[in-house]
């Protein structure tokens, strides 16, 4: 039995295109064509058969099909290593959450190493779309081999964390070293003698929290000291934390992010460590959890849907003006909780 009003001539399974809708209305494909570009007047009753019957079966046209009519390419590529992790996760959304206001689709490629190889396939991957422009994710080294491999011909921006000389690419960027800075003056200022660091990986060297952190101690006059580098996981927190634990010169620690600095807050409590009675910790980024985790954690805030939004909105003034459009950056700010104290007198 055909249900009544959908052409039995359309598989259930697969979305209407142009046809599906010419035959529910009774008409020819030019016709259907003609109603929805609207280049072509059509008389008002066809004009209401053919819309009737786009309503009927759901139709959509693709993202192709509106590039063959209009001119105007309407996909955006975004190319990112990860798409799991907070950061990259809820800049994507802000980018989807532009994208969909102007208009646009996006289709995200995941770069799924640093080898050039690899980079080159999906880059070869990605333009065989009809793209306006791309977009990469530059907040590790594969984000930065990517931009660097991508063609001049497409017009490309990067969303990134730390601040870094101008290069042929506009970039979004949080600036993440004024978060390492911030959050440092904030615990010598409570009377810590220097500030201990669990650091994630740098895109480059001396960049990001981890040089904001080093900049503010040397600013203060305080020792410097030697660096813990870790991953962005609670365990690689965890760990790091392990090589801190049994020192009584560590009274307070600025993490990379906060998944880092709720596994060293588990080492610390483990050994019955108090934080922040006997350990001030901080964390970066203000995840969601943060605020709920005991203590509430103190952590440097960063509005990576923010900086989704802003990285599209760059390229697409560059797809409106023709013209590169300049560098945008938006300090992020502490936010003040429970797990950073004076150090004991």
């Amino acid at each position: 039995m055909v249900q009544q009003g959908v052409s039995s001539s359309m598989p259930a399974h697969q979305p209407p295109v142009l046809a599906d809708v010419a035959a529910e209305a009774g008409v020819s494909v030019s016709t259907v064509s003609r109603v929805l570009t609207g280049r072509t007047p059509v008389s008002e009753k066809l004009r209401e058969r053919v819309l009737a019957a786009v309503e009927r079966l759901g139709y959509r046209p693709n993202a192709a099909a509106q590039t063959l009519v209009s001119g105007r390419r309407s996909t955006v590529a975004v190319l990112a290593r990860n798409t799991l992790r907070f950061g990259y996760a809820a800049t994507l959304q802000g980018i989807e959450e532009a994208a969909r206001s102007a208009g646009m689709v996006v289709n995200i490629a995941v770069v799924e190493s640093g080898d050039p190889a690899e980079i080159r396939r999906t880059i070869d991957l990605v333009l065989t779309q009809a793209l306006a422009g791309a977009i990469v994710i530059e907040f590790d080294s594969v984000g930065i081999k990517t931009l660097e491999a991508l063609p001049s011909s497409v017009p490309v921006v990067a969303a990134a964390g730390a601040r870094h000389r101008r290069t042929g690419r506009p970039h979004a960027f949080l600036d993440d070293a004024e978060g390492g800075r911030l959050a440092t003056e904030y615990l010598l200022g409570l009377g810590h003698a220097t500030v201990h660091h669990i650091a994630i990986p740098t895109t480059r060297a001396r960049s990001g929290r981890t040089e904001g952190w080093r900049q503010a101690l040397q600013a203060a006059g305080a020792p410097v000291p030697e660096l813990i580098q870790a991953d962005y996981s609670p365990a690689s927190g965890y760990r790091a934390a392990q090589r801190l634990i049994a020192r009584t010169d560590v009274t307070a620690i600025l993490c990379g992010n906060d998944e880092l600095a709720i596994g060293a807050a588990r080492a610390f409590q483990e050994r019955g460590v108090r934080i922040p009675g006997d350990v001030s910790l901080v964390g970066f980024d203000d995840q969601p959890f943060a605020e709920m985790w005991m203590p509430a954690l103190t952590t440097v805030a960063q509005d990576f849907a923010d900086l989704g939004r802003r990285t599209f909105a760059l390229l697409e003034q560059w797809l409106r003006s023709g013209r590169r459009p300049p560098d945008s950056a938006v300090l992020p700010h502490l936010v003040v909780r429970d797990s950073a104290a004076p150090p004991r007198a």
